[in-house]
């Protein structure tokens, strides 16, 4: 069955190639976001360097959004149906506000000191997004069909744990911290981050529905 339907679907070269590309900016923001994190809270040089770069991709990552959508508007002839394309492109634009937000959060509001928790999540946004970007190589190719669902799979796993453990730094926070803007302001980062997971099984999700639609 994958192969007769291979056999009609047109070897598209325009919208593949997007996604593609789309999936390995959200690499890169997720990479810089580790890096972020992990850096030397006096290098403010450094720092601020990210934050650029983070910014840039995310620029980068709009621009790949508005491409999708004028090859929509273009071309008769799609590899699936019009909708998911749009969706997946909106799904996958989501995915990068929110992570170049979470980056945003963290320098407006002065965020030095980055606790434990933040550091998980940055983990697991670079774990969604990289399966993320694995399914989207993989969805040119209706052979793959497994590949793409094992990934879809286990993007929902790490926003469970995405979920756990932001849900406990905000009970922390309410329970340990004394300041009320430092509560403020963690709180802010932590939901940028937990959401940009959120957004990734968004792009599972749209996956999933192309596969169940074309299988």
């Amino acid at each position: 069955m994958n192969n007769l339907f291979s056999y009609f679907t047109p070897k598209d070269k325009k919208f593949f190639p997007l996604f593609e590309k789309s999936g390995a900016n959200l690499v890169a923001m997720s990479q810089s976001l580790v890096e972020l994190v992990n850096s030397n809270p006096q290098d403010t040089e450094q720092r601020e360097r990210i934050y650029k770069k983070i910014a840039d991709l995310e620029h980068i990552g709009d621009d790949i959004t508005h491409q999708i959508y004028i090859e929509l508007g273009k071309n008769f002839i799609t590899p699936f149906d019009r909708e998911d394309i749009h969706a997946l492109g909106s799904a996958l634009d989501e995915v990068a506000d929110y992570i170049h937000g979470s980056a945003s959060r963290m320098n407006l509001y002065n965020v030095i000191e980055m606790t434990e928790p933040i550091k998980k999540l940055a983990g697991f946004i670079l774990q969604a997004t990289s399966e993320v970007a694995k399914a989207l190589v993989e969805l040119k190719n209706y052979k793959s069909i497994r590949i793409i669902a094992d990934a879809c799979i286990r993007i929902n796993n790490i926003e469970n744990q995405a979920d756990y453990i932001f849900d406990k730094a905000v009970g922390e926070l309410f329970t340990y911290e004394q300041d009320a803007k430092t509560i403020i302001k963690y709180k802010e980062v932590l939901s940028a981050m937990e959401t940009a997971t959120d957004m990734c099984e968004d792009v599972a999700n749209v996956l999933e529905s192309i596969l169940i639609k074309n299988a």
